[in-house]
């Protein structure tokens, strides 16, 4: 198992994201992961099946300390009481116990953030999550957020794949020493198809995707690649067999593009350019 570790919070490399799984298809699929060496799973308040990705860890019998669950509190549950009032609801869902680490989804600009990640600080002395940390913040919103945390926020998840540039936050990550997590890695499977990704793929015997999430490893980013094919657990696992060159890497690097960007909503933050 690879790990990419910041304050003390060792996030493994590479988990399952869940969003759109549901009902016994999502049990299934985050029970085959385990089964598979998967021990890193991504849900949300906001996905509807935390106690379905529960019900998978629990069904496939490992033991509770060796998985890191992930959840986030959805942006309309961001005032202090409703944070920690959906947290144990998250917990009543999950029925694992206390959460790995704790995100908070997205930005809201209508709630004090200082109020937010007071709240959020507080759960974690309550015991209610082992970390916290945040998710699709922007550099100024990560610099203000860390400086109310006193440095307690260990990561940052946002989307992250060859397609788009993400230096910026990546380098503001870097600076407060949290591991960068990675959404949409493959690009919502745009990266399958790209001729560059390919071809580097062929010349280490790999697939375009497996290359799109070596190259975000490489860097020290965790990835979560969801999924809902079984054979796709594995083929996203096997990264770790080979290493790709500075020039491949130089080459991926290059894929950016201006209109790169897939997930952009209209609640989203200004994001940084």
């Amino acid at each position: 198992m690879h790990f990419i570790e910041a304050k003390g919070c060792r996030i493994p490399a590479v988990g399952l994201g869940t969003w759109q799984l549901s009902g016994r298809d999502c049990v299934r699929i985050v029970e085959q992961a385990i089964k598979l060496g998967y021990r890193h799973f991504d849900t949300a308040q906001m996905y509807g099946n935390e106690r379905e990705v529960g019900e998978g860890v629990r069904a496939s019998g490992i033991k509770r300390e060796e998985v890191f669950v992930v959840t986030k509190v959805a942006p309309d549950n961001l005032a202090p009481r409703q944070l920690e009032r959906s947290v144990k609801e998250s917990i009543g869902h999950l029925r694992l116990g206390e959460i790995d680490l704790l995100l908070l989804h997205w930005p809201n600009k209508g709630v004090p953030l200082n109020e937010t990640i007071a709240a959020l600080c507080e759960v974690k002395r309550e015991g209610l999550a082992r970390h916290i940390g945040v998710s699709n913040y922007t550099v100024p919103l990560l610099e203000e957020a860390d400086t109310l945390a006193e440095g307690r926020l260990v990561c940052n998840q946002f989307e992250c794949h060859p397609f788009l540039d993400q230096s910026k936050v990546l380098a503001a990550c870097r600076k407060h020493h949290m591991t960068p997590v990675a959404y949409s890695p493959i690009a919502r499977g745009n990266a399958k198809g790209d001729a560059t990704l390919q071809t580097i793929g062929k010349r280490h015997g790999k697939s375009a995707a497996q290359v799109s999430l070596r190259y975000l490893v490489q860097q020290g980013i965790a990835v979560i690649p969801r999924t809902s094919k079984v054979e796709r657990l594995a083929e996203n696992l096997a990264i770790f067999d080979f290493e790709l060159s500075d020039d491949d890497m130089a080459e991926i690097a290059r894929l950016a593009r201006p209109d790169g960007r897939i997930v952009d909503w209209a609640w989203s933050p200004q994001w940084d350019s």
